[in-house]
């Protein structure tokens, strides 16, 4: 590619890199409960580093375990038992010519509360019990976790003063003592100790996101009247003597890096009057170079404003770079930042313009390890889609001992697993391409499978061209254009315009049929007066089959389908009325989707009836049921439209087996309806077991 900066080599302090390309930290759950590297995490980094990252910082890093334990599975440099793994880990990213720093972190009152205090348990436990307490933990924790949370039954987080807990983590907050104070700071010193005795090239201070280090920042957080609160200068002394004490242990040629929330963003959920804005973010900055450190990576936001450093898929490209580049212009050493950089392109220009020196990806670099030399070779890139799939499977599957997945690349947590190149050519028909049909067809190509998929549409996508029809959902059209791509860059044949029959299927006499056919909107029969054929769904909407424009209307059903059908409806000026027979909205759904959706229902006009079922349907009205204490009330609407799930398709599968077809193997949707996830995990794991 011509990109002229990107791929040029950068010092940061005394360290040089091969290009501007940062993979950012991210928890991904691959830790042990001491805190020592596991192997899938060793090769998930070491993907990285091959895939051509100039500098990988690590995930948070604990340097407290009783206080500071953010998860059970993550690195920790507590102790100098971490410095020979965490040796491992730099050892494996050096052989590929990348640098490795170690993000240093405590999650003061971000913490959940059920971690505090219950780590060097599990890890002596874990230890006496040779593995044993860790599966009888994650076997109780689904259940009894989120009660005791729930019921406030678990300790108290920390925070440089007593404060209102955290949107997200809940619970409950208390002081750090004096003492407490002092100890951290050591922690961190000595962490830092560890990561250079360990070989690595540097450390990174994570004062952003609302972790502790930036809670000393924050007036919504740090209260106190002792010398570590107050004036400016008060609230800078933690992290002041922190550095200081770096700099003495380590040497003054240690590298080492602050990672700053440079804006709390409380404005841009209208409470403008909390934390700090820009302009004391830049300031910090100037005072952390002051200090002397060698690099500043700008970030934003924190738990209570979680969409404002980690952005769901409603949020543009560079949106906040306005951010970095006034940093940029304010200090002297390089500056790192992120900006929801999607593209190549996009990157080179943000280095073009002084918005900042190095490109700092994270989701990217899950979506895809092979970003960097992609960029350069100028391959089709993996997308990340920003549908938060990472970060909620994390959380998710910390109840139980699980890792993040990735939606749209199904090879996280498999890096290490090589594919069977055994196909000899044989012949694979897939049917449907949406995301598990082409996953499937993807991996069985590189398997050397000859792949043929057929599609009825006219083009790709199949459920995905639903769920980037909706208001600012177009990035989920990133990953069909990826996909397919990839799957042409490998041979696959993709055949469009075809109903696959049995017969249409044994033209091409397949070894095996993948059936990616996808599901059908549920669609009940109600009571009342009216023709079935009336009765609407999201993809009768959605697909623009029956238009609907200044009407009003009854959306049934408050999930993100039903919700994101709503928004269709209030941008083509229809009155919303959305009913929902749970007593909450969008029930079960990742709390950053609703927080991101349920400003703009609201700024549309849409109204949202939770609490109530639909009872009765008429050409004019619906009556609905309040389910608590039964009473009705009719609403006089001009159209009906049902947004209360799906079902399989199986038909063609049956059909397939019926006409003697042995190797017919449903895949995605077709097995189990769910989202881009779920469909593509499938593809890959029916790829992967063709025999």
């Amino acid at each position: 590619m011509s990109e002229k900066l990107l791929f040029t080599p950068i010092r940061i302090g005394s360290c040089e890199i091969r290009n501007r390309v940062v993979m950012a930290p991210m928890l991904m759950g691959f830790g042990r409960f001491d805190g020592k590297p596991t192997e899938k995490m060793l090769d998930y980094y070491e993907a990285r580093a091959k895939g051509g990252a100039g500098l990988i910082i690590t995930e948070i890093t604990r340097i407290n375990d009783k206080t500071g334990a953010a998860a059970f599975a993550q690195l920790s440099v507590s102790s100098d038992d971490h410095i020979a793994p965490l040796s491992e880990l730099a050892q494996r990213i050096h052989n590929h010519g990348a640098k490795l720093f170690v993000q240093l972190h405590h999650p003061g009152r971000q913490n959940v509360g059920l971690l505090v205090g219950t780590v060097p348990m599990s890890i002596k436990a874990e230890q006496a019990t040779k593995g044993l307490y860790g599966k009888l933990l994650y076997k109780l924790t689904p259940a009894v976790g989120p009660t005791l949370l729930k019921k406030d039954i678990v300790p108290s987080s920390v925070a440089p003063s007593k404060c209102e807990p955290a949107y997200f983590a809940g619970g409950r907050v208390r002081a750090l003592t004096h003492d407490e104070i002092k100890e951290l700071e050591q922690n961190f010193i000595d962490g830092a100790r560890r990561v250079k005795a360990a070989g690595c090239d540097g450390v990174e201070l994570h004062a952003s996101h609302g972790y502790l280090l930036q809670q000393f920042f924050s007036p919504v957080t740090n209260h106190r009247t002792d010398e570590y609160g107050g004036s400016f200068e008060n609230r800078m002394r933690f992290i002041t003597n922190i550095i200081n004490g770096i700099r003495e242990v380590c040497g003054k040629d240690f590298p080492l890096i602050v990672r700053l929330t440079v804006d709390e963003c409380y404005s841009y959920i209208g409470q403008p009057e909390k934390g700090y804005g820009l302009e004391e973010g830049v300031k910090i900055a100037q005072y952390l170079e002051s200090l002397g450190i060698d690099a500043i990576d700008v970030s934003s936001a924190g738990y209570d404003t979680f969409n404002y450093w980690l952005e769901p898929v409603s949020f543009e490209p560079g949106w906040r770079k306005y951010m970095a580049k006034a940093v940029k212009d304010a200090v002297k050493i390089p500056v790192i930042a992120a900006n929801l950089i999607r593209s190549p392109e996009q990157a080179e220009r943000q280095l073009e313009e002084g918005t900042q020196d190095m490109v700092s990806l994270g989701r990217p670099h899950i979506a895809d390890p092979d970003w960097a030399n992609k960029a350069k070779e100028g391959k089709p890139i993996r997308r990340c889609i920003c549908c938060l799939n990472c970060i909620e499977s994390m959380q998710n599957n910390a109840y139980i001992g699980g890792h993040g997945e990735c939606a749209v690349n199904p090879f996280v947590g498999h890096e290490k697993e090589k594919l069977v190149k055994d196909g000899d050519g044989r012949k694979v028909v897939v049917v449907g391409a949406g995301a598990a049909g082409l996953t499937a067809a993807y991996i069985l190509a590189l398997r050397g499978f000859s792949v043929t998929v057929l599609e009825k549409n006219a083009a790709p996508g199949g459920q995905l061209i639903l769920a980037e029809t909706p208001p600012k959902k177009d990035k989920i059209g990133w990953f069909i254009e990826d996909i397919t791509a990839m799957c042409k860059e490998n041979g696959v044949e993709i055949v469009y315009n075809v109903e696959a029959t049995p017969e249409t299927v044994k033209a091409y006499a397949p070894y095996a049929v993948f059936c990616a056919v996808g599901s059908r909107p549920l669609k009940p029969f109600f009571e009342g007066e009216y023709r079935f054929e009336d009765i609407l769904t999201f993809e009768d909407v959605l697909t623009e089959k029956v238009k609907l424009e200044n009407k009003k209307v009854a959306v049934i059903g408050s999930g993100m389908t039903g919700l994101e059908t709503a928004d269709f409806l209030g941008e083509k000026g229809c009155r919303v009325t959305v009913v929902e027979m749970a007593p909450t909205v969008a029930p079960g759904t990742w709390m950053q989707h609703t927080d991101d959706i349920l400003p703009r229902l609201k700024a549309n006009g849409t109204e949202i009836l939770t609490g109530e079922k639909l009872c009765e349907l008429y050409k004019d009205r619906i009556v609905i049921e309040n389910v608590k204490n039964g009473t009705q009330q009719e609403l006089d609407v001009d159209a009906v439209v049902l947004a209360l799930g799906s079902f399989s398709n199986t038909l063609l599968c049956e059909e397939l087996k019926n006409a003697g077809f042995e190797n017919v193997i449903p895949v995605g949707d077709a097995v189990k309806v769910g989202r881009i996830q779920n469909a593509t995990s499938s593809g890959y794991r029916a790829a992967v077991a063709l025999a």
